[in-house]
């Protein structure tokens, strides 16, 4: 597959980067500024644009069978999301590129509570809470959107750097958990999850997650 990546420099996205490689596909990684250090292996293509600006993005689709968003902004600019994914849907439009978004994992709801979502839990870090309601608005905007073929993926509560073993559960809605109670996922993991459903398409037009 001919696979755009935004975000392509950042936790998750370098790693959508390297498994997708990894795989055989051919990548373009774009990111907003590639004089900047970044450790994408060296068989990538490297593309400058701005999720933010449809021409950017409908210039970067041509040509290719996949987009994949994993942009994160910077604490403080939170409401660049919200403008990101616009720009994405914008620039997609009409094009037949399917594009699949990381999100966050703050609007999944919680396992018997009735309807209570991650981040209204009352032990939910108030320091993660402006991410995680931009990551609702951004998920908002794709359920509202009538023609690209989207896909939304949501993390386990915990996503961290650490191993690939190729192995979680897939759910759709509600948090996944262990029999611990606990949720999480690695970055790596995520990845492999996320090309799982590049390569094989379950969930079009919905959101889905995953974890151990």
């Amino acid at each position: 597959m001919r696979i755009t990546v935004f975000g392509a420099s950042g936790n998750v996205g370098s790693r959508v980067v390297a498994e997708a490689t990894a795989r055989g596909h051919q990548v373009t990684a774009v990111l907003r500024d590639p004089s900047r250090p970044h450790r994408l292996p060296p068989s990538v293509g490297i593309a400058t644009g701005d999720a933010r600006d449809p021409a950017d993005v409908r210039r970067l689709a041509a040509g290719q069978d996949l987009l994949v968003t994993a942009t994160r902004p910077a604490p403080g600019r939170e409401d660049e999301l919200a403008t990101a994914t616009k720009g994405l849907l914008a620039g997609l439009a009409g094009t037949g590129v399917r594009l699949l978004a990381v999100g966050g994992a703050g609007s999944l709801t919680l396992p018997g509570g009735d309807g209570v979502t991650l981040v209204d839990a009352p032990d939910f870090p108030a320091a993660l809470r402006p991410i995680a309601d931009a990551c609702g608005e951004q998920l908002a905007l794709y359920r509202a959107d009538a023609e690209v073929d989207w896909t939304y993926l949501s993390p386990a509560a915990l996503l961290e750097p650490g191993e690939r073993t190729g192995r979680y559960r897939l759910g759709r809605d509600e948090l996944l958990v262990d029999p611990d109670g606990a949720s999480a996922i690695s970055m790596e993991d995520l990845a492999v999850a996320l090309l799982d459903e590049a390569e094989h398409p379950a969930h079009r037009r919905v959101r889905f997650t995953v974890a151990y």
